[in-house]
């Protein structure tokens, strides 16, 4: 019987000896199997069950002392499983591993900060993300925030009669339709707000009665918007920098589709397109008082019957002032490397003005006697003629010109030598010496042809003119020249 025991007793042990070492002489448990995965520690496999964390409050979690690295628990006052990244506790799943803060998601008006005196202040620097469509009974100010949705089509703001953003802050408004039938989309001016930019990117303005006006602001940055259905467009007032970028707007809006007005320091405008149906206006700027460093547009697309751009000019038939570089479809190209003018004579060809010329080599303006040369300007683009025989450049910024120029003049002192070329503003001493062309009066009834060629750069307010000097020959000379032209581009 002892024997009997003595053999059951090591049986017992050996089992315990198996199910306690072997495991972890293999490195491997499985749970659920019999063949744990080879890559694992613990291989847990069920269908019906899953693997349960411990769970605790947020404040038992940060009591944990000494947290080992990769330790994993789930938090149930924020409803996410965290581990310890040996460092901080972070969401599993969140990005960048750690959890979104200055979040909301948006589902109707009730999830927005409560409406005060029919205003929701959002609160700055936080993200509203709007899910669906959410009807407005009170506007929004923005006050810093980011207001965003996920798919533009689907994720809309919506008032009737109202007006959806207003207030004096800016902030950054993304992937979204914005439609306000009856009321307005835009009523901001940012004079006394603490966030005076605006970012306004990747969405749609649609069904408006107005698209609205966003004043006194240092930057506003619109890029990818399309504008459709709605019955007056936007304004945009005292900007110190306008950005905008593919503005595509429809033929089915109405009114004035952009209003620039009161003074910028920088205006860009590429990209896009305006369809402006007749009785409508795509581009008015005769509001704007001054534009302190330049404004641009470019390669936006112009078309349709109506007005596209309502402007003034100090040159007929443009549109713009010379701080702008305009090159677009549709409409005049606008720009310093397009400036131009032609002068001519305008005096009966067959007497011209006579230029009497006195016994030394000074040199001379060909202004005739008394002033007799008067010429008249035409074709004139950022270009002047404020007195005869003068092209004054009025453009903005300093460029190249290509001159040409062309005389017929005859003289009544046999074997007298002249050259005829272009000084720039009006100094002697400042004469184009490469655009010298030289003249012989070989008898006093030949009238012989003069042709001048050459560049100059000018700066604006610059100006070039014909003059003449003797290079030989002696006595009182008088030069009857007939024609005059001079062509700058």
């Amino acid at each position: 019987m002892k024997k009997l025991y003595l053999q059951r007793l090591n049986w017992l042990w050996l089992a315990l000896f198996q199910l306690f070492f072997i495991p972890i002489g293999l490195a491997q448990m499985g749970i659920g199997t019999t063949s744990p995965d080879t890559s694992s520690m613990l291989d847990v496999r069920s269908t019906t069950k899953g693997f349960l964390a411990p769970r605790m409050t947020t404040a038992q979690r940060n009591a944990i002392i000494s947290p080992a690295n990769g330790l994993v628990v789930y938090d149930t006052d924020l409803s996410s499983l965290y581990f310890f990244n040996g460092t901080d506790w972070s969401a599993i799943g969140s990005q960048g591993g750690a959890n979104r803060i200055n979040y909301v998601l948006v589902k109707s008006e009730a999830d927005f900060p409560t409406p005060a005196a029919g205003v929701i202040t959002l609160d700055s620097k936080t993200l509203y993300e709007i899910n669906g469509t959410i009807i407005l009974n009170n506007s929004i100010n923005l006050n810093g925030a980011y207001v965003i949705g996920v798919d533009t089509n689907e994720d809309k703001l919506v008032r009737v009669g109202g007006t959806i953003f207003s207030g004096n802050n800016g902030g950054s408004i993304r992937n979204l339709v914005l439609s306000a039938p009856g009321g307005t989309v835009f009523n901001i001016d940012a004079s006394s707000g603490t966030d005076n930019t605006l970012v306004f990117q990747n969405s749609i303005v649609a069904n408006s009665g107005s698209v609205g006006t966003l004043s006194n602001f240092f930057m506003v940055f619109s890029n990818i918007v399309q504008f459709s259905g709605n019955t007056n467009g936007i304004i945009y007032n005292n900007i110190t920098k306008l950005l905008l970028s593919n503005q595509g707007w429809f033929p089915d809006n109405s009114g004035t589709f952009e209003t620039f007005s009161g003074s910028f320091l920088v205006i860009q405008k590429v990209g896009g397109f305006s369809q402006v149906p007749a009785g409508s206006t795509g581009l008015r700027t005769t509001g704007i008082s001054s534009i302190g460093i330049s404004a641009m547009m470019q390669t936006v697309e112009f078309s349709g019957t109506g007005t596209r751009i309502a402007g003034s000019s100090p040159w007929s038939g443009f549109n713009f002032t010379k701080e702008w570089h305009a090159d677009g479809t549709g409409i005049p190209v606008e720009k310093d490397d397009v400036a131009s003018g032609n002068i001519f004579y305008n005096g009966p060809i067959a007497t011209g003005f006579v230029q009497s010329v006195a016994n030394d080599s000074n040199k001379f303006n060909l202004t005739g006697n008394s002033n007799s040369n008067t010429t008249t300007a035409v074709k004139l683009f950022r270009m002047s003629s404020p007195v005869s025989n003068r092209l004054q450049y009025d453009g903005h910024e300093k460029r190249i010109f290509q001159i040409n120029a062309s005389m017929s003049v005859r003289g009544n002192n046999t074997g007298s030598f002249f050259a005829f070329f272009i000084v720039k503003n009006g100094n002697s001493a400042s004469s184009l010496d490469e655009t010298a062309t030289l003249m012989r009066i070989n008898t006093t009834a030949d009238i012989t042809p003069v042709s001048i060629t050459g560049t100059v750069s000018l700066n604006p307010g610059d100006f070039i003119e014909i003059w003449g000097q003797r290079v030989s020959g002696s006595g009182t000379t008088n030069l009857s020249i007939f024609s005059l032209n001079m062509s700058i581009n």
